[in-house]
């Protein structure tokens, strides 16, 4: 049985698209989890949404699980009917405003999904969603063109997008806290900062009706999560729940 050994990175931007990476000491871990954990109230949303996080960590992650993963992802972007390319989207867009290039790793895609749920509904026909390339991204002019938003709006969506798919991977049996690493959730864990922009993002999911109280993304509250997943897995076309995602529009998005 062959394994792949959990090393953790954040990742940094340099100029543009480039982007480095930085190493996360695991052995660090559970003290950043618990000293972040500490820093939110104890029975409220934010420290729900933290636990089904932090629960998710693994001394090692099985190969033959990724393809799995990458199977869910799949079957969540045909879930709330998002048409697919089958290309990396280094070809052109990650999001090209009709379609979501699938040639990437399941968190890829998870992360594309929660970007379709926030964006508003004009957003979802534009290159990235409006918000400028993406670090998948291939035609970084013409996605920077396609821009309509300002820096703030931008950063408040990459927020909510980024942990809105970091709750879905957990809700769905995934690594999350790799893509939380990743993602630069961790990275003051040592000061109040982090956590404090944690739960600010926690709660404005919330007011928008994209997670409940514990936590849970509502695109997986048909049921348990072990049979919501099944669902997924088993849908290709898009279903009543996620029509009605649609149609909210700008409550999700704005």
């Amino acid at each position: 049985m062959i394994f792949a050994s959990n090393l953790f990175y954040f990742k940094k931007s340099v100029s543009g698209q480039v982007l480095q990476l930085t190493y996360f000491d695991p052995e660090v871990l559970p003290t950043a989890l618990a000293s972040f954990a500490a820093r939110l109230k104890p029975v409220s949303t934010p420290a729900a949404a933290f636990k089904r996080i932090a629960e998710t960590t693994v001394d090692r992650v099985l190969f033959s699980s990724l393809e799995t993963h990458r199977r869910d992802a799949l079957a969540l972007v045909r879930y709330v009917g998002m048409p697919e390319i089958d290309e990396p989207p280094l070809k052109a867009f990650s999001w090209d405003g009709t379609a979501v290039r699938t040639g990437s790793a399941a968190s890829v895609l998870i992360h594309e999904v929660a970007h379709w749920l926030v964006a508003s509904p004009e957003r979802r026909a534009l290159p990235d969603f409006g918000l400028g390339p993406g670090p998948e991204t291939g035609r970084t002019e013409l996605a920077e063109a396609a821009r309509c938003v300002g820096d703030d709006k931008r950063e408040e969506e990459e927020l909510l997008a980024s942990l809105l798919g970091i709750l879905l991977e957990a809700s769905l049996g995934q690594p999350a806290i790799s893509a939380f690493i990743e993602q630069n959730w961790l990275e003051a864990w040592d000061r109040p900062a982090a956590a404090n922009q944690f739960l600010i993002t926690v709660e404005k999911l919330l007011t928008r009706g994209l997670i409940d109280a514990s936590g849970l993304p509502v695109l997986l509250q048909d049921g348990s999560v072990a049979t919501a997943a099944i669902s997924i897995r088993n849908s290709g076309h898009a279903s009543a729940l996620t029509s009605t995602i649609a149609d909210a529009g700008p409550s999700l998005g704005k």
